[in-house]
């Protein structure tokens, strides 16, 4: 592994910028095509990442991809969501499918520690450390290298062929390309907290809970959800990631401190769940849905969450990474002679990928923003005696664990709900 001290290659086929899941997948894809590859990140490794740990059967199918998902599953596996509030609580398992019927959560420390790894087990060369300070660009919109700027100051040119940028939801180097991130779309403000818990019950620590009716301590739902994720035995102590989410736009900002709300909130629940005191509270902001413009120029492509490649129904974002990123490396692999590249290329392949899905979810959790729906909605479903058939469903959906394949009514009437969506869009996910 490249230390900060050391120095990159001059030139590289493949240049990743993050090495979050999302880029660390990327790598891997990347060496597996025959690409020379060199995977950087401005911070040393290993490093803490705000995020809710979750892995869903989407993301366990990506893993398994990269030859990880066998030993994920082993140190901890969970069989769908329970969904708590307006005065029920609902059971839905994984659904069989396509997808895998378990689910996982691990610690970004370690997670994305272990991609790395992998990565530069593989052959990719790994340089923490070093974050990218310039972009040199060459005929129009293509990119002919980058300067890399070490932690203790030093400068290196790197020529590159093909620039993929996974560099998080903020994306510097994606301000640098031009993105814009569209803030009348949906988005979410979340937090996160580490916390011990000595309960035994399996019920608690084999499923990932939601608690969907999401109070401050004046009492006002808000439109998110606090979840509850068992991370099993980190140094001889059972863990649990603890965290809240809140669902945005600009004209509809959100009105609570994150952070008060998670210490709230696992007030609330500390109890039954037998849980510690919250640790390494951190919040962040996720761009959601596709809700961002100029992800890709002719050798470059922005990947992950610096694409709004985020659920807005469940917040997950780590599978629609590692996704973006396989189908990334098969474009590039595939691209010869072609004067505009990724340009016009990778916004139309996520479109037709994740952009029916993501265009109905962004309008349903629009209206979650809504002052009156949550209360009027919840009872009516989750509470409800109707509430297990409808919100198993609703699980199904949240996770987008629909594919094309699926021939069931819901699957059915979900994918005409998205062609109809994404056709009244006056602004596309990635346009």
């Amino acid at each position: 592994m490249c230390s900060s001290a050391s120095i990159p290659p001059l030139s590289v086929d493949v240049l990743v910028v993050g090495a979050g899941p999302t880029g660390a997948a990327a790598a891997i894809h990347a060496v597996d095509a025959g690409f020379s590859v060199l995977l950087v990140d401005s911070q040393t490794f290993p490093r803490d990442k705000t995020c809710g740990d979750g892995l869903t059967p989407r993301a366990i199918a990506e893993l398994d991809r990269l030859g990880l998902a066998e030993g994920v599953l082993e140190r901890t596996r969970n069989n769908g969501l329970k969904l708590h509030g307006f005065g029920g609580s609902i059971t839905a398992p994984w659904p069989e499918g396509p997808f895998p019927t378990a689910g996982s959560a691990v610690p970004r420390l370690l997670f994305d520690d272990l991609l790395v790894q992998h990565a530069r087990s593989l052959g990719a060369t790994v340089c923490d450390g070093f974050a990218v300070s310039s972009v040199t660009h060459d005929v129009g919109r293509a990119v002919s290298g980058v300067t890399l700027r070490s932690s203790e100051g030093t400068t290196h040119e790197v020529k590159v062929r093909w620039l993929l940028v996974a560099d998080g939801v903020r994306s510097p180097v994606g301000k640098m390309l031009g993105r814009t991130w569209h803030r009348d779309n949906v988005f979410g403000v979340a937090a996160r907290s580490y916390c011990t818990s000595s309960s035994e019950d399996p019920e608690k620590t084999q499923w990932i809970h939601s608690h969907l009716e999401l109070r401050d301590d004046e009492g006002t739902v808000h439109p998110g959800y606090g979840w509850i994720f068992p991370l099993g035995e980190i140094d001889g102590v059972q863990q649990m990631n603890v965290g809240c989410g809140a669902l945005a736009t600009s004209k509809r900002p959100a009105k609570v401190n994150t952070k008060k709300l998670l210490r709230h909130y696992a007030s609330q629940v500390s109890e039954e769940w037998q849980l510690g005191t919250p640790t390494k509270v951190t919040s962040a902001l996720l761009p959601m849905g596709g809700s961002v413009s100029h992800v890709a120029g002719p050798n470059w492509a922005l990947l992950g969450d610096a694409a709004a490649l985020v659920n807005p129904l469940n917040g997950e974002g780590i599978d629609y990474g590692m996704e973006s990123s396989r189908l990334a490396v098969e474009l590039i692999s595939s691209l010869v002679n072609n004067r505009d590249g990724l340009t016009y290329a990778w916004p139309a392949l996520l479109r037709r990928e994740f952009g029916e899905g993501f265009s109905l979810a962004r309008r349903l959790a629009e209206s979650l923003t809504l002052d009156w729906f949550l209360p009027t909605v919840g009872p009516l479903t989750i509470g409800a005696p109707w509430g297990n058939s409808v919100m198993g469903v609703a699980a199904r959906l949240m996770g987008n664990l629909v594919t094309e394949s699926d021939r069931d009514v819901v699957a059915k009437l979900w994918r005409a709900a998205g062609k109809a969506s994404i056709a009244a869009d006056s602004r596309k996910p990635w346009a």
